[in-house]
């Protein structure tokens, strides 16, 4: 049931069937329709979810406007941070774009398989030293690029969000204005 998400785990870092095993006893599959939420405003995050199927959203409310921060396509990971770790309502929101399969592995299983399996810790380090890479590329995209370039890069690496998301989330998550997105598209 869970074979592509521990085959995903294993590129990430090896595992033996064993750890496999003990992984399985902490995961779960949650099916989450089109717009409806994996996590809400105010939830504790207690699970790392991988999308085994769909498309979500993560995104949170400033000023009454959402703001989109990430997407995650399948077979990718995501959480909200600062729930996650410090056992706080999450300000972040996870919405599924399109009809979704996720599988949720459980914070007090991680926790459990961290102190006991050497293999565990490992792949949690991998997991999260891969979540602030890609913060940080995001964070020096925001800082360093102009709105052309985020778009480019967008495009590139992630061309099927053009297809899968509406045009107001892109523009929320490169930081500009629905008209400034369109102005960009017909320069590229």
């Amino acid at each position: 049931m869970y074979l592509k998400y521990l085959n995903a785990l294993n590129d990430i870092s090896s595992l033996s069937e064993k750890s496999k095993k003990q992984i399985s006893d902490f995961l779960t599959l949650k099916k989450v329709a089109r717009d409806n939420l994996l996590l809400k405003q105010g939830e504790v995050c207690k699970h790392i979810y991988f999308v085994n199927r769909g498309f979500l959203r993560i995104f949170y409310y400033k000023k009454g406007k959402e703001i989109t921060e990430w997407f995650t396509p399948e077979k990718h990971f995501c959480f909200s941070i600062i729930s996650y770790f410090q056992h706080v309502p999450s300000k972040l929101i996870i919405e599924a774009l399109e009809d979704s399969e996720i599988i949720c592995f459980s914070k007090d299983g991680l926790d459990k398989l961290i102190k006991t399996n050497l293999e565990v810790s490992n792949l949690f380090i991998k997991l999260l030293s891969g979540s602030l890479i890609l913060s940080q590329i995001r964070m020096d995209s925001v800082q360093f690029e102009t709105a052309l370039q985020r778009y480019k890069r967008l495009i590139e690496f992630n061309p099927e969000i053009l297809q899968k998301v509406p045009l107001q989330h892109i523009a929320s998550y490169l930081g500009i204005t629905s008209e400034t997105l369109s102005r960009i598209r017909n320069q590229v």
